[in-house]
């Protein structure tokens, strides 16, 4: 019987996938992309702007956010029965990296609570150096979730319907 974070029965999942958990995954990225990327001004649009230009790496970031995001999103896309109610494997971890990646790749001066709890000098000075470790907190944790999620699906699969 495999972890409940195999990678390699996270991978043999994701050669099964469906075609509907696909277009799932092309669905969402784009979507968190958007969701992501609009209000951290990341996406130019004229609604938001930042103070402090982004660096190189939040693009990086919010791409892979988005890209693990699908994937968590995809798994609960039904491919079979319901063999048990509690579907919440990785759930939480998944939250806190969206939540995390949102505050990594925002402009630090930007993010409220930085800037209400060190000022403006503080934000820059303390919070944007920690936020390359947030980012890589937020992916780590998406991944986690992916993994957890993934090796499930294989660990115990649902009898086919008849």
């Amino acid at each position: 019987m495999s972890s409940s974070r195999s990678p390699r029965a996270a991978w043999a999942a994701l050669r099964r996938w469906p075609r509907r958990r696909w277009i799932a995954v092309a669905a969402v990225t784009p979507s968190a992309i958007v969701v992501l990327g609009v209000p951290t001004a990341l996406v130019p649009t004229p609604l938001f702007s930042r103070s402090v230009p982004p660096v190189w790496w939040n693009y990086p970031v919010l791409l892979l956010t988005a890209l693990l995001t699908a994937v968590v999103v995809a798994t609960y896309v039904r491919t079979r029965p319901v063999s048990s109610p509690d579907d919440t494997t990785g759930r939480s971890l998944g939250s806190a990296g969206a939540v995390l990646s949102f505050l990594a790749v925002g402009c630090p001066v930007c993010n409220k609570a930085a800037l209400l709890l060190l000022g403006t000098s503080g934000a820059l000075s303390y919070w944007a150096p920690l936020q390359p470790a947030v980012a890589l907190l937020s992916l780590a944790l998406l991944a986690e979730a992916a993994l957890r999620r993934l090796a499930t699906e294989t660990a115990c699969p649902a009898p086919a319907a008849a």
